[in-house]
Formats: C-alpha cells, sequence, structure tokens
C-alpha cells in the first residue's frame, strides 16, 4: 500500500478545502488560455477504436472530459485523483455531459492505482505531476499500466526563459495570483502553485526523469511563451 508523507496530506487537505472553487480559478487566472492548452495535449493523445485512455491527477475532470469530446464513441476515458472532493466534482460534471456512459473517475494516488498493467492507450497528466507525492513512482505507475507503444501527455505549468517575460510571469504567479486566489478561495493554497512551479525541474532535467521511468522517444514542447510545457514520450 503506498503511504503519502505528511507533504502529500497538506497537498491533498488543501484541494479538498479548494475543490468548490478550482474551476472558477482556472479560468479567471489563466485567463480561460487554460482549455486551449487542455485541447493541445489532448491533440496529442495515442488511442484505438474501442480503446481506453487514462488520465490522473484528474482533478474536477476537465482534461477527461476534453479527451472524450475528442475521441469517437467507441474510446472509453477514466480519471483517477487522490482528492475525493475533486473526483466528487468530476463526476458531477461527467453525469451532466454527453460523454456520461464512457466517461468513469475513481479516487486513487497516481503513484498506486488499481489497474492491470499494459490496459491503456494513452496517459493523460494536466497540471498534476508537480503535485504528486514521489513523482517517480507515479511516473512508474503510468509506464506500467500503459499498453506497449502507447503513449504519455505531460502538461506541466513552466518558468519561461524570455527576460521580459519571465519578469511579468513571475510578478504575475508570485504577487497577483494568490492573492486574487485569497479573495475567492485559499490563500496558501495559490501561494503554493508559484512555489511548486518554481521547484518543478527544468523541460531538459524533466525529460530525463521521464526516460528513467521507462519511457521512449521523449519531446517537449513550450507553449504560450513558456508558461506551459507539454511533454509526451512512448512504450
Amino acid at each position: 500500500m503506498f503511504k503519502m508523507s505528511q507533504k502529500g496530506k497538506q497537498v491533498n487537505e488543501m484541494f479538498s478545502n479548494i475543490a468548490r472553487r478550482y474551476d472558477f480559478l482556472n479560468r479567471v487566472l489563466s485567463f480561460g488560455i487554460d482549455i486551449r492548452w487542455r485541447k493541445y495535449a489532448t491533440s496529442l493523445i495515442r488511442y484505438c477504436e474501442g480503446g481506453i485512455i487514462l488520465d490522473t491527477a484528474s482533478g474536477t475532470g476537465d482534461m477527461a472530459l476534453h479527451i472524450a469530446a475528442a475521441t469517437p464513441a467507441s474510446v472509453r476515458v477514466v480519471g483517477v485523483d487522490f482528492c475525493k472532493e475533486m473526483i466528487d466534482i468530476a463526476r458531477k460534471k461527467a453525469g451532466d455531459s454527453p460523454y456520461a456512459e464512457r466517461v468513469a473517475f475513481a479516487v486513487a494516488p497516481c503513484e498506486m492505482m488499481p489497474f492491470r498493467e499494459n490496459t491503456f492507450d494513452s496517459v493523460t497528466i494536466a497540471f498534476g505531476i508537480r503535485n504528486l507525492d514521489n513523482r517517480n513512482r507515479g511516473l512508474t505507475e503510468m509506464y506500467r499500466v500503459l499498453k506497449p507503444g502507447g503513449k504519455i501527455v505531460i502538461l506541466e505549468f513552466s518558468i519561461p526563459r524570455g527576460r521580459f517575460i519571465r519578469h511579468l510571469y513571475l510578478f504575475y504567479f508570485r504577487r497577483f495570483l494568490p492573492l486574487i486566489g485569497g479573495l475567492f478561495s485559499k490563500f496558501n493554497a495559490y501561494k503554493y502553485l508559484p512555489d511548486s512551479v518554481a521547484q518543478f525541474p527544468e523541460p531538459e532535467e524533466f525529460e530525463k526523469i521521464i526516460a528513467s521511468s521507462g519511457f521512449i522517444d521523449i519531446t517537449h514542447l513550450d507553449l504560450t511563451f513558456g508558461v506551459t510545457t507539454v511533454y509526451t514520450g512512448s512504450k
């Protein structure tokens, strides 16, 4: 059994506390661009007719629903997240969507998922890899449940490298974002976001971490001046 660290428990509690305002603040604080980022990441997945795709750290289900919208009706989508409050919202959103019959969610940490090996055509994780309690173990689990020839797609925040954009981005991230987040939700949660992004590896270094879990053909592409980065790899 995977035992969560004290930090992991604190992150879980933080997401539980902001679950109800999470979608609203995502749209406001990203100026709606997060929808475009998810759609682009979705365009990179690999699947076959009658296949199944896994979205890990699924949160309130946005990525899973984007995947359902972009794939044929024969493709099933499963989302997992360690935060029950987030999954409760995801289930309601899916139930109210046109994809209710082929999207399902489960409460489980990425580091120990209740699926057999070689199950999924693709595995995705959007804005969740930096929150994992054990990042290497999470990636190893994603590799385990992915079919041979399957694809991993990771979407995550990054820090722009251009000097001017980097300056604006860090000012917004460190000063403005926690303030607005605090007005509508929990200040500490939206202070955690820039702190966790700052601690995340540079893209080239993270590619090596992905490779250490067994993935091959690894690539990364910066989006919106490097505000986010999408990584792909194959099994």
